[in-house]
């Protein structure tokens, strides 16, 4: 690799660095071809990518990021896994390392906020942003639905009470 090279890859990893809502790093060795595949699979049907890069490369290209502190993370075969939505990349990571033992999630970022392997886990068990919209638009509908149910109610009941005493007259 060659110098122009290596200055694009710092200055891709700087973009993924600032834009990205969480970063994972995670030791990969021992993963093969497919599983990898499978991973990055899975990422981008999350929103997410995977990148792996030589730590020499990331560590210039996280100075005076926000995400500088996952730093010390970067030794051995590591992986990034990023996303913009705070959650899906921790959440595709954390189920991916319950099922293949050979991922190894060691910490992350979120913004300038550093996470341990505990904290990667505790941002995993967070709710998506789909999932908060879905349930954001659920608690919105509700109240309407009650509503309606309430205005209709008594028209129903007096409908009720008609047709009873039409069959006790009959």
């Amino acid at each position: 690799m060659d110098r122009a090279q290596k200055e694009k890859v710092v200055e891709e990893l700087g973009q993924i660095f600032e834009s990205s809502g969480v970063v994972v790093v995670a030791h990969y060795a021992g993963l093969t071809v497919a599983e990898m595949q499978d991973l990055r699979s899975q990422m981008r049907e999350a929103g997410g990518s995977v990148r792996v890069a030589k730590n020499k490369l990331a560590k210039i290209a996280l100075e005076g990021k926000p995400a500088a502190s996952i730093v010390d993370y970067l030794t051995g075969m590591t992986v990034l896994a990023y996303s913009e939505d705070p959650v899906a990349a921790a959440k595709v990571m954390d189920g991916y390392a319950k099922e293949n033992e050979k991922l190894v999630i060691l910490g992350g970022a979120m913004g300038e906020d550093a996470l341990d392997q505990a904290g990667v886990k505790a941002v995993a068990a967070m709710p998506s942003r789909e999932e908060l919209i879905a349930s954001i638009a659920g608690c919105i509908g509700a109240p309407a639905s009650n509503i309606a149910g309430a205005i209709g109610a008594p028209a129903s009941n007096i409908a009720s009470i008609l047709e009873t005493i039409e069959e006790k007259a009959a």
